[in-house]
């Protein structure tokens, strides 16, 4: 049987150091990761709370969206179990966050540590522990999810963290939950797991998110932007830069997960998570700029097929519009977006790169290639 071990608070892996740049106090920044529901409330304190305690597994969970959500989880008082192969630590203090809050947090997580690819193991490890709930976070191929259905026969529910990228490319935007999929999609593994789910005989839930962004986002969104801005550069976008996409906050997206739990309305349902307007890809970098308290861009267009990148990506969006609709979460799940982009463009500069901490070193190559062509900047 696998050894389950509870986790011991270390050391803060971020920086602590106050940011010139953020107009955070230390309230709203030890607030900042809850949730709210009423406006009276600091920003995040929502009150989510699922028919009983419940014994979870979350497959992941030390990377980006496992961590806002096992906060979530562990608050509501349920027993949550990471997955993880053990290579990073499983819990890390948030900035902002008390001592005694992680303590508290920490203290309470559990651990499995194993390879979800060895299916064996995870047969024989998850039919022992007997979880009531699974969220798949990090699970990509249908083949990676049949050993934990195979496991947990008794399951309650298995709520998957699926991609909006799933979506077949359209003319006809905004994207909802019944439109087609792409089988040829790079999360073409996203949508088979779905079916399998659909398939088997579990109750299941999956969530659509567009692009996520917030602290610690280790895909590289407002990153890109913010190492531009930083560095006094030109920011350079493609084409016309008017494509429209749409950016939902972490918290948000945890948020969406939390409700989705033991909720009869989410039963076998496909659920859009993201923000609540869309944005154009110039209006990203005005908005990254004023959340960092930076002056407005310059920003330099480019045609794309003018230049010969290799395998480095000049972009960090897909060049095209790409955008869903979440009024299907909004009216069935009464779930809404805490953050505006300015907003939460904000919260994550101020609690994260702001703060000196970022996930990928800047590389300006591509932008060295592109502004060297000498394009006249357009407004």
């Amino acid at each position: 049987m696998a050894s389950l071990v509870a986790i011991q608070p270390k050391q803060p892996s971020f920086s602590l150091l106050p940011s010139s740049n953020s107009d955070f106090n230390g309230a709203r920044l030890i607030s900042s990761f809850q949730y709210k529901r009423k406006p009276c409330l600091s920003k995040g304190a929502l009150q989510v709370t699922a028919s009983s305690e419940k014994k979870i597994l979350i497959m992941g969970g030390t990377r980006f969206i496992g961590v806002f959500l096992s906060r979530l989880l562990v608050k509501e008082g349920h027993q949550v179990t990471l997955f993880t192969r053990g290579k990073a630590p499983i819990s890390q203090q948030l900035p902002g966050e008390s001592d005694q809050d992680y303590a508290d947090f920490s203290s309470k997580l559990l651990h499995l540590k194993g390879d979800r690819m060895d299916f064996d193991f995870v047969k024989s490890s998850l039919s022992a522990e007997g979880y009531d709930v699974v969220y798949d976070i990090n699970g990509r191929e249908a083949t990676e999810v049949e050993p934990i259905l195979d496991a947990l026969p008794n399951l309650e529910q298995y709520i998957y963290c699926s991609s909006a990228g799933v979506y077949l490319k359209t003319d006809y935007l905004p994207h909802f939950e019944v439109d087609a999929g792409d089988p040829k999609s790079r999360h073409k593994g996203k949508l088979e797991t779905e079916s399998l789910l659909v398939s088997r005989d579990v109750n299941w839930t999956s969530l659509r998110p567009v692009y996520i962004y917030g602290p610690l986002n280790y895909n590289p969104v407002e990153e890109w932007f913010f190492h531009r801005l930083k560095a006094g550069r030109p920011i350079p976008i493609p084409n016309s830069g008017m494509q429209i996409t749409q950016l939902g906050h972490v918290k948000d997206l945890a948020k969406a997960f939390v409700q989705v739990l033991g909720n009869e309305k989410a039963s076998k349902q496909v659920f859009n998570i993201s923000g609540e307007k869309y944005v154009t890809f110039d209006g990203l970098a005005k908005a990254c700029a004023k959340a960092g308290g930076f002056p407005e861009p310059e920003l330099v267009h480019y045609n794309p097929k003018e230049f010969d990148f290799g395998k480095k990506k000049a972009f960090p969006f897909r060049d095209q519009h790409f955008f869903t609709s979440i009024e299907k979460s909004k009216a069935e799940l009464g779930w809404k977006p805490d953050f505006d982009l300015v907003e939460g463009l904000t919260d994550s500069y101020n609690l994260d790169f702001g703060r000196g901490t970022f996930r990928k070193a800047a590389d300006f190559s591509t932008d060295d290639m592109i502004l060297e062509k000498k394009l006249v900047p357009q407004s």
